[in-house]
């Protein structure tokens, strides 16, 4: 129903001179939506965030690559922006440049709202004049926010004042911050659906097609960005238990108990991590601390249990007979 109304309102708003534009864009993916695009000044890392009452906006709109640049790209989507604009952003064209390369080719320009931000933190906007209603954009040194079928015109204002309010944070959880501010003031007109965040490094990449630092997705959801937020924080979580096995290799047993700490403190009813938590207690010799983080593990699921005796067979867990014999018992 909607797809049907914005054809219409397409043909109707456009002059017979524009009826090529209009072929142009009717077939193209709709993201209406709010987004930024971003880059942390300390660190380099770039970051964009979008949030759109519409399916699996991360699969269209954000597009990065580590030390190049980020580019969002929404209303009625053209993805060349995106996958042309990254690499003639990695050959140095200034983000402007990027947009008026790829624009020039554009018959649906007025329909496309882009945001831009290269590895220096220089920015650029567009938001076309056939911009659904609230639509507009802000840039700035490291940033550009972006937002078009807002239910207001306070939501990109918004997204800019959380910007500068969470200077402190790490990039990610900045950029959460942001897309909480734009719900908060608004939104989209239409409601909630879906969202996403990648962050890149400031390095460029050491190997072809490096994976992004952080590529997360919400395709639908109630409360898309609220569920954003919860998988960064189990994202955190894994990491600071990556940290932790590397801690116990390395014999740091006591930083290796701290991070465990912190990474149950993100995800506490991860029974994974506690089960290779009393693993990698048990392979450092910590017998009476890692039986006890694995019988209450194996208390709240039996798989775990039988998971466990297949681990010395790959070298995964060495521990003594009488030990081994005590785990199949619990």
């Amino acid at each position: 129903m909607i797809r049907n109304f914005l054809i219409l309102y397409l043909i109707f708003s456009l002059s017979n001179d524009n009826i090529t534009a209009q072929n142009h864009v009717k077939n193209d993916p709709l993201a209406h939506t709010y987004s930024i695009v971003a880059r942390d000044a300390k660190t380099g890392e770039m970051a964009v965030g979008v949030q759109s009452h519409w399916f699996s906006v991360g699969t269209v709109v954000p597009w990065a690559k580590a030390g190049v640049g980020a580019i969002a790209t929404q209303s009625f989507v053209n993805i060349e922006y995106g996958r042309q604009g990254i690499p003639l952003l990695a050959k140095g064209a200034k983000p402007e440049e990027v947009f008026l390369s790829i624009a020039k080719k554009d018959e649906g320009k007025p329909f496309r709202q882009v945001g831009i931000i290269d590895s220096k933190g220089r920015s650029y906007a567009h938001t076309g004049e056939k911009n659904i209603k609230y639509a507009s954009h802000i840039t700035g040194e490291n940033f550009s926010a972006q937002a078009n079928m807002m239910k207001n015109d306070k939501v990109v204002p918004a997204m800019v004042n959380a910007f500068k309010a969470h200077r402190d944070l790490p990039l990610a959880e900045r950029v959460i911050e942001v897309l909480k501010a734009a719900q908060m003031a608004g939104g989209d007109i239409r409601g909630k659906q879906s969202a996403a965040l990648i962050v890149v490094s400031g390095e460029k990449e050491k190997v072809e097609n490096q994976p992004h630092q952080i590529d997360l997705r919400v395709d639908d959801h109630q409360n898309p960005v609220q569920e954003l937020e919860r998988l960064l924080q189990v994202k955190r979580g894994y990491e600071l238990m990556n940290r932790a096995d590397v801690a116990l290799e390395k014999n740091n047993t006591q930083k290796a108990l701290e991070l465990y700490k912190e990474a149950e403190r993100l995800i506490p009813d991860n029974l994974e991590l506690r089960f290779w938590k009393g693993v990698g207690l048990l392979n450092m010799g910590k017998t009476r601390q890692g039986l006890e983080i694995l019988k209450i593990v194996f208390n709240q699921n039996q798989d775990w249990q039988k998971l466990i005796r297949r681990l010395p067979k790959s070298g995964l867990l060495d521990v003594k007979p009488r030990t081994m014999n005590i785990i199949k018992k619990m």
